[in-house]
């Protein structure tokens, strides 16, 4: 059943894929507003900040929309997707093509973000993987084991099951795909384009309690 009535927010972060996040949540029968006014984001009841690209770019995109304190004041549950998930760790490794230092991120999750390292097998890992969530975890609810979501990325956060990872994926070695830090919650998969089980999964992020 959907809770139409919640205020749920997609926080502009400029990037490519709001979009098609948009399009997803709305076919599920919500509605929802793209903004990043302080006064929307913080009265919202669901927000997602979506990202691609690198972490220094997204960092630095946010810095110029004003958007890094106001991320940080959030205390409604909140679902970065695929770069947005990375974003709210401590460090990432992706300093996009000429940066040598690591990108300071939002640190809303104490987590890095590292270079896969994957052996013989090419990056960005690109395509269909399974992924083994955490038991009972609400974010999961009806998603059958071994389910495939759609994934395109070259860093990860590592897992770290008591503190943070709430499923995990393996591609070359065993990484984060979703994580939950209090109200903070991400997914380096992207649900909008995982078919019915992408769709799951935001339906169940919608109806969850605060």
């Amino acid at each position: 059943m959907a809770l139409t009535n919640q205020k749920i927010v997609i926080i502009d972060t400029g990037c490519a894929n709001v979009s098609s996040v948009r399009f997803a949540i709305e076919r599920l029968g919500y509605t929802v507003t793209v903004s990043k006014e302080t006064e929307v984001v913080l009265n919202a009841d669901k927000l997602f900040l979506p990202g691609v690209g690198t972490a220094s770019e997204a960092m630095k995109n946010l810095q110029e929309r004003g958007l890094i304190s106001l991320v940080k004041q959030v205390d409604k549950p909140l679902l970065g997707i695929c770069l947005g998930m990375q974003l709210l760790g401590a460090l990432s490794e992706e300093q996009g093509q000429n940066g040598t230092s690591l990108v300071n991120c939002l640190g809303l999750c104490d987590a890095p973000v590292q270079k896969l390292k994957t052996g013989d097998l090419p990056l960005p890992h690109m395509g269909w993987n399974t992924i083994t969530p955490t038991q009972g975890h609400p974010l999961f609810k009806g998603i059958p084991a071994g389910s495939y979501f759609y994934f395109v990325h070259s860093y990860a956060m590592p897992v770290n099951d008591e503190n943070y990872t709430i499923a995990q994926c393996e591609y070359g070695q065993m990484f984060s795909a979703a994580i939950q830090s209090g109200n903070y919650y991400g997914v380096q998969f992207h649900p909008e384009r995982s078919s019915k089980a992408g769709a799951q999964l935001i339906k169940n992020f919608l109806e969850m309690s605060a």
